[in-house]
């Protein structure tokens, strides 16, 4: 009798497998939408696989992630995203301004951003302790360093009149708003600003190689997504173009940059990370509040600031959290 019964259980599996995987249940699936390309965003995609990992996520195991790289082409993102929601992904994770795309195409599906701008002001979220509707994130507020990343290039190159600012057009926004900060600053300490745009590999070397016709005496490269992407273009451009300048990441001086101030990346993307998994397991945007990286810091590279010819002040040395010597 208990043979029978057996074979009676083995045949209905094989006849109905279906009906067996159709009980199992359904793996989530995270959409990853970002402005930038893969080959620049290796690291911070580990870290919030990392992330993922300490809410309990792995991917191939308990969750699937889908890649939307826009590979700098800002139009393409609006497209992509609505792509993810009709997909009904189970959560959007989307830097700036992917995540301004990703919160246009739903209001149902979870969106957690990671951004280094205000993330109120840019109109992601109306409160960053109680964010309203379905949009929270992890917020480095990099962005407005970029007055201060002026004040420094004028303390490394003092003698110089001129600076010079490299942003992004393929995000107006952002670039306008950097633009205004900048030279607000850059007219209190009694400097001429002079703007540059790139929003591609061959446009970024034509900012370069073209610095040394402007006489200016440092670069500072505003915050931005797709910049993020190319820290190590930008270190080796500063490099073969004599350029003294100043990025917002540690990327940027690991890579060769003269100096970097600002927040971790690495760290909001295993943020982002951790927030995606608590919102798989039924965590309310609502009721994650924004985070917000308050933590800042000045890397000096000293071995391509002798390259360079560059005589880093005592001053700058003595208030970097890191010298690479």
């Amino acid at each position: 009798m208990k043979r029978r019964t057996f074979l009676t259980g083995i045949g209905a599996a094989a006849i109905c497998p279906r009906a067996a995987w159709a009980q199992q249940p359904a793996m989530p699936v995270i959409g990853f939408l970002n402005v930038a390309s893969p080959e620049g965003y290796t690291n911070y995609v580990a870290a919030f696989r990392d992330g993922l990992k300490e809410s309990g996520y792995i991917e191939g195991q308990n969750v699937a992630i889908e890649f939307r790289w826009a590979e700098g082409h800002y139009d393409r993102l609006p497209d992509m995203a609505a792509d993810l929601a009709q997909r009904q992904v189970s959560v959007i994770v989307a830097n700036t301004p992917a995540n301004l795309a990703a919160k246009k195409a739903t209001d149902t599906i979870p969106v957690v951003f990671t951004t280094a701008s205000d993330p109120v002001q840019i109109g992601l979220v109306s409160n960053l302790s109680r964010p309203d509707g379905n949009v929270t994130g992890v917020s480095q507020l990099n962005e407005a360093l970029g007055p201060k990343r002026l004040e420094l290039a004028h303390e490394l190159m003092p003698a110089a009149t001129l600076i010079a600012l490299l942003v992004n057009p393929s995000d107006p926004a952002r670039a306008e708003r950097l633009i205004k900060e900048v030279q607000a600053a850059a007219i209190h300490l009694g400097l001429q600003l002079h703007i540059l745009r790139a929003g591609n590999e061959a446009e970024i070397e034509a900012a370069f190689a073209g610095f040394a016709q402007l006489k200016a005496g440092a670069l500072v490269i505003g915050a931005d997504a797709f910049y993020n992407a190319k820290s190590r273009l930008l270190a080796e451009l500063s490099l073969r173009y004599a350029v003294p300048a100043i990025y917002e990441y540690t990327e940027f001086t690991n890579d060769g940059g003269l100096m970097s101030y600002g927040g971790n990346i690495k760290e909001s993307y295993r943020w982002a990370g951790i927030y995606t998994g608590r919102i798989l397991k039924g965590a309310k945007p609502a009721d994650l509040p924004v985070q917000q990286s308050t933590t800042v810091e000045l890397i000096v590279n000293l071995k391509t600031a002798t390259a360079l010819g560059v005589t880093v002040p005592l001053s700058l040395l003595g208030r970097a959290d890191v010298v690479i010597e």
